[in-house]
């Protein structure tokens, strides 16, 4: 496998180049000593942000650029059950394990294991992860993914050589054949040492781990923390006490996590001596990405738990820099110290850097006042720029930036694969302008539509859901949508399973009732491109246009207040003569005063409909039928195409023309700063309602404020109002 790619780290330079050198007192782009700051005491950064802002990128660079320097542990945590595809990074590196960690156990684990090679041995912690990590006798799945673990750490820790699949083969056969030999000893009546009858996995794990190394000092230290209860006439072994408190669950189990990560924590310290502290050796870093998962919230829970512990005998300084999905709600952590990345920048004039305690500090003994939290934000039209810098100017248009910007609102993951994409593009010696940014494809082939909702909305299915789904107006019509397509799955109502999968995925806060079912305008725009480029003909019940045909006719169905979106699903199929034909009958028909209010927002809202599939190569320009589109919609606003619309009125042709205008504007790169069609076309519409304003014997003042207030609103990309009439 080649060398994934690294990801750029815009807008991060405050994290990675200021805070975290504070921290470790290294330098994180040269080799260089830094001054190490916040005292004995220092917090957990945790990293916040949705789907795509580069937490994960950010834990990637740190481990590359600290990896060889410091002891480092870099751990994803997955959710139990959840996939872990896609995971498999170079460990040599410095990157992520290929096998992610699913509970707190395994968490730590992987850190010792990534730890002891420059810490040494855990002759405490280790036993004890041994003790609670067993399986059941005849479990063959469940003892191998054990051993397996167990191989890792015994080749970390010194204790066993080879390569990790022939030790943990090795200490399989080692366990299964003392479990046989303890339970043959027992048949024969012959006592075996430290055997126990509940956990006879355990207790042979125990005695090849004896076999190895000495237990003693493990089962005194465990041994102290834990009373004999009252009666008992010999005191159990603790080390297999640990193991069964923790298979018992709840309570006990807590108590055993508790334990372990104590018995961490006090093996780090006082692997910190007088020697290291006299070589300003720097303390260990653990890179911890999704911590939100329940393993990653009970890992950072108990660390801050011991740190909010003002009496602890063992003091720490491990850089934690921990990701979360999404933001952290208050209650759940109500004394955290909640910066910017702005916050963390040196000081004026970068001469000196601003004190560690303006930063952080903390403010009691709760166990949240342990956390710092960072919330990654979007990168700037700057930043876009600069990753853009790779390609040939000769071939970007000027505003290329300003416009991907614009279409992706600074989301780091989308516009790092569009700037890649751009870059391929112009390396092929092809021109790119702001409308062409969705119809590119990456340097393997790919769509760029495809590629980001895969990364974006991994679960497929719901994925194919949304791409049609996206399409309705609100709940309700996508649940009306999903019936007539008959959407199959285990949920009966696939609208709102799929809405309810985007709050999980943090794209959105709840699932819509009124509102669109997909509440991010990124990742609407990505849908419907993909779900236009996608589109089986249009004859197929799941095409473009019979999907909009279909809504059309449940919009004129349910409500007569729904005109507009029934309109905007007819412009959507490219059938702008109807729409047209009912702004025009309507014009001419109505008289009262407030019907102006209504007309105007069915103009606004079915302009925004999408662009239907473009036709196919061959096609005529202009065809009969609306199964095919070509985008004329420039030319016609301008009047370019009159001779097309002779059998309209004068007002019709008006109507046509500032429908057309509105309909382009409506696309993210229509922006009349950057694009000279726009701007014309601002212009233009505010001629035409002008134009319509003197034809009208009772609407004129209010279209008259509208030919004032729409274009002025469309440069500034903001939404259009709608001025009330003066009867209203």
């Amino acid at each position: 496998m080649g060398k994934p790619h690294i990801p750029l780290l815009y807008g991060r330079g405050p994290l990675v180049g200021s805070l975290v050198p504070s921290l470790t007192g290294l330098a994180y782009d040269e080799r260089a000593r830094r001054k190490r700051e916040f005292g004995d005491d220092v917090p957990v950064i945790l990293l916040t942000g949705q789907h795509g802002l580069g937490r994960s990128a950010v834990l990637d660079a740190l481990a590359r650029n600290y990896h060889k320097r410091l002891p480092l542990a870099h751990v994803r945590v997955v959710a139990p059950g959840a996939s872990a595809s896609g995971l498999v990074v170079p460990a040599e590196d410095g990157d992520v394990p290929a096998e992610p960690a699913g509970d707190f156990v395994q968490i730590l684990e992987r850190v010792v294991s990534a730890l002891a090679p420059g810490l040494g041995l855990f002759p405490v912690l280790m036993p004890g992860l041994f003790a609670v990590s067993g399986w059941s006798k005849g479990d063959a799945d469940g003892r191998d993914a054990v051993c397996a673990r167990h191989a890792r750490l015994l080749i970390a820790c010194g204790l066993l050589s080879g390569a990790e699949r022939d030790v943990a083969r090795q200490w399989s056969e080692r366990v299964e054949a003392s479990v046989q030999e303890a339970a043959d000893a027992t048949a024969e009546g012959t006592e075996v040492e430290d055997d126990d009858a509940s956990q006879p996995v355990t207790a042979a794990i125990l005695r090849e781990l004896q076999s190895l190394r000495g237990l003693a000092p493990a089962r005194n230290w465990y041994g102290r923390r834990h009373t004999t209860p009252g009666g008992a006439t010999r005191k159990p072994d603790a080390l297999l006490e640990l193991g069964r408190r923790f298979h018992r669950g709840g309570d006990y189990r807590h108590a055993v996590e508790n334990t372990l990560m104590a018995a961490f924590l006090e093996e780090v310290a006082a692997a910190y001596g007088l020697v290291r502290s006299l070589n300003r050796e720097p303390w260990p870093l653990i890179l911890l990405d999704e911590a939100h998962a329940p393993a990653g919230q009970r890992f950072l829970d108990l660390l801050l738990e011991h740190r909010a512990n003002a009496q602890r005998a063992h003091r720490d300084r491990i850089t934690v820099v921990a990701t979360r999905l999404g933001d952290l709600p208050h209650e759940s952590a109500p004394h955290a110290v909640r910066r910017e990345l702005s916050d963390l920048l040196p000081a004026a004039g970068g001469r000196q850097r601003k004190q560690a305690t303006a930063i952080w500090q903390r403010s009691g003994h709760d166990p949240s006042a342990g956390l710092l939290v960072v919330p990654l934000t979007p990168l700037s039209r700057d930043d876009v720029l600069s990753m853009l810098d790779r390609a040939s100017v000769r071939l970007l248009h000027p505003h290329l930036a300003s416009a991907l910007h614009s279409l992706t609102g600074g989301h780091p993951a989308t516009a790092r694969v569009l700037c890649d994409a751009v870059v391929h593009a112009a390396r092929q010696n092809r021109p790119v302008a702001p409308k062409d940014l969705l119809d590119l494809t990456t340097a393997q082939g790919r769509p760029v539509t495809q590629v980001l909702l895969e990364d974006l909305l991994p679960d497929r299915r719901q994925r194919d859901r949304l791409l049609v789904l996206c399409l309705a107006r609100d709940n309700a019509t996508a649940e009306a949508l999903a019936e007539d397509l008959r959407l199959d799955g285990p949920e009966q109502l696939p609208a709102n399973a799929a809405a309810q999968y985007l709050v999980e995925r943090q794209w959105q806060q709840s699932v819509p009732v009124e509102g669109p079912l997909v509440g991010s305008r990124l990742l609407q725009a990505l849908l419907v491109h993909e779900a236009r480029r996608t589109s089986p003909p249009p004859d197929d019940p799941h095409s473009w246009h019979e999907i909009h045909r279909f809504l059309h006719l449940h919009h004129v169905q349910r409500s007569d207040t729904e005109e507009a979106d029934a309109l905007r699903h007819s412009l959507a199929t490219g059938n702008a003569a109807r729409v047209v034909d009912m702004l025009a009958d309507e014009f001419g028909a109505e008289e009262a005063e407030q019907s102006v209010q209504h007309w105007l927002l069915c103009l606004r809202h079915c302009a925004t409909a999408p662009t239907p599939p473009a036709a196919a190569p061959g096609a005529p320009a202009h065809p009969a039928d609306d199964a095919g589109w070509s985008d004329h919609r420039v030319e016609i606003a301008l009047g370019e195409h009159a001779a097309r619309f002779t059998h309209l009125d004068e007002a019709g042709r008006c109507i046509n023309r500032l429908l057309h205008a509105l309909w382009y504007l409506s696309e993210p790169y229509a922006d009349a700063a950057i694009d000279p069609d726009a701007e014309t076309l601002c212009q233009a519409v505010g001629d035409e309602l002008g134009f319509l304003s003197r034809r009208h014997r009772t609407w004129y003042a209010a279209l008259g404020r509208a030919a004032r207030d729409w274009p002025v609103a469309a440069r500034k990309r903001q939404i259009l109002p709608v001025p009330a009439s003066e009867g209203s």
